[in-house]
């Protein structure tokens, strides 16, 4: 068997390794770029390989040792397509256990218990333990899902800036920022657009949240739009999960809870660990069963 575990929270922003001794406690951390396998599965296998090889360094271990390991990988992108099977056949690892984001999420959040979890990073999605089962509501990528989302918002935002300099609508002081990063040049704005990933777009859905605390209508507008989206998903998340707790998870999460509705708002507790914990737990549940031991 491998003498150590490796846990992989991979987003679409970034990807978090962790080390940890064969009863999941962590040695080493390590961070990459993207690893969302539908928007590149080539840069994903090479994000993923660097932030293992990252936290084997920063626990100061034998690099050897990562091909040695046994992983659990919690992926964007796993619930679409078939790339699943690509993506762990070229990976380093002795042993390769893949799931979703959200799984990792959902069990660093509440552990084994019952209750809701929403990721509110780059894309979205919602999941909801019952009676022993897990549940998925969205996670269907960028191009026609992840509502809510922080690409969804900053692609939603520089769509606005354009508007706005084309005088079809009103500018804002949240425009005003987009069109003066790129100096005012239209086509420039359409450049990035085209070569950008969802993450690209993501960077700018802070500056909406910014903005709307400062009441600035163009940011008031696209962000009640994208908190709809996220309180519907709640809403059908938790009719599932029930209604005594839920998590909020992901880069956006600290900056949600204001624009959730009570019924939502008041559900909310802190989660127990955050993702990249609850692969660290999946990857020691899965190398103890390996073992013979219990799950």
């Amino acid at each position: 068997m491998a003498d150590f575990i490796i846990g992989i929270d991979g987003g679409g922003t970034s990807c978090r390794a962790a080390v940890a001794d064969p009863q999941g406690k962590i040695l080493g951390r390590g961070k990459s770029g993207s690893a969302n396998i539908l928007t590149d599965p080539n840069s994903a296998i090479q994000s993923i390989t660097e932030a293992a090889q990252a936290a084997f360094r920063d626990a100061k271990l034998p690099m050897d040792g990562v091909k040695e390991a046994a992983a659990f990988l919690g992926l964007a992108g796993t619930n679409v397509g078939n790339l699943t099977q690509y993506v762990r056949e070229r990976l380093p690892f002795r042993h390769t256990d893949i799931d979703s984001d959200g799984l990792i999420a959902l069990q660093g959040a509440i552990g084994d218990a019952e209750g809701s979890v929403a990721i509110l990073g780059t894309g979205t999605i919602f999941m909801a333990r019952k009676a022993g089962k897990v549940h998925y509501i969205g996670g269907w990528g960028f191009t026609i899902g992840d509502l809510g989302g922080g690409a969804r918002l900053g692609h939603a935002l520089l769509q606005e800036a354009l508007l706005a300099h084309d005088g079809i609508r009103p500018g804002s002081a949240v425009t005003d920022a987009v069109l003066n990063e790129f100096r005012h040049d239209p086509t420039a704005m359409v450049e990035f657009a085209r070569h950008s990933k969802p993450g690209d777009f993501g960077r700018y859905a802070p500056l909406v949240f910014q903005h709307a605390e400062q009441e600035d209508p163009g940011a008031l507008a696209l962000l009640g739009q994208a908190a709809r989206s996220v309180n519907e998903a709640l809403d059908a998340i938790t009719r599932i999960g029930g209604h005594e707790r839920l998590c909020l998870l992901g880069g956006l999460a600290p900056l949600y809870p204001a624009w959730l509705e009570p019924r939502h708002r008041k559900i909310l507790v802190e989660p127990q660990a955050d993702a990249l914990s609850g692969a660290v737990a999946l990857a020691a549940k899965r190398h103890r069963t390996r073992a013979g031991g219990a799950a």
